[in-house]
């Protein structure tokens, strides 16, 4: 039987940087705690983020398990993700800020809170490390229960922490932990000459 690392590695096209190739998100989480120093670095990454106009408008609220964040943050997770996430010794809400210090609206604010989320993910896999993002959960619920000011706009929630084996999770999980990883090929996504026309060099 092949191991996860055999399955999880992705059938490249073109070669990339091994972190980018290595990156997935795992939902079977093993319960040790992260080390102060990765998480260190993890939002450092995170802090030095390409953002419009240098507005950095990421926010990130961290919860730990046994504590009152992690417990409000994983309330709000749809049940399906509870199955899985609760075995994940940290849980991340991610926050964009809506405004500038003019008080104008920042369009780019969850472009670039997706591209510092990237940045961490990218880091926390050279740390040995793994986050799943969720988009099912209750932003709203999130907001009232952490005091989320009404200029920050919630858009994710992320799981941190090492992987473990798929075992520990439902059967019906364990199927997705163990499936192989598929992208559509880059000739549709990125096109010259005109919208549609797959670019002439891939």
């Amino acid at each position: 039987m092949q191991n996860i690392e055999t399955i999880k590695q992705p059938a490249l096209d073109y070669p990339v940087q091994p972190l980018i190739a290595s990156r997935w998100s795992p939902r079977a989480y093993d319960s040790r705690l992260v080390e102060t120093e990765k998480l260190q670095r993890i939002f450092e990454a995170a802090r030095w983020t390409a953002s419009s106009n240098n507005l950095q408008p990421w926010y990130f609220l961290v919860g730990f398990k046994g504590d009152e964040v992690y417990q409000k943050i994983f309330n709000t997770l749809v049940e399906f993700n509870q199955l899985w996430a609760i075995n994940a010794p940290v849980l991340v809400l991610a926050t964009g800020k809506l405004t500038n210090a003019k008080g104008e609206t920042n369009h780019a604010r969850a472009y670039d809170l997706g591209q510092a989320v990237a940045t961490l993910s990218i880091q926390a896999t050279h740390e040995g490390l793994f986050i799943h993002q969720m988009g099912g959960f209750d932003a709203v619920l999130a907001a009232e229960s952490l005091g989320i000011p009404t200029d920050y706009q919630v858009q994710v929630v992320f799981t941190l922490g090492y992987r473990t084996d798929a075992e520990i999770l439902h059967p019906n999980l364990q199927k997705l932990e163990s499936s192989p990883r598929a992208r559509r090929p880059a000739a549709e996504s990125v096109f010259t000459g005109s919208f549609g026309h797959p670019a002439d060099f891939l």
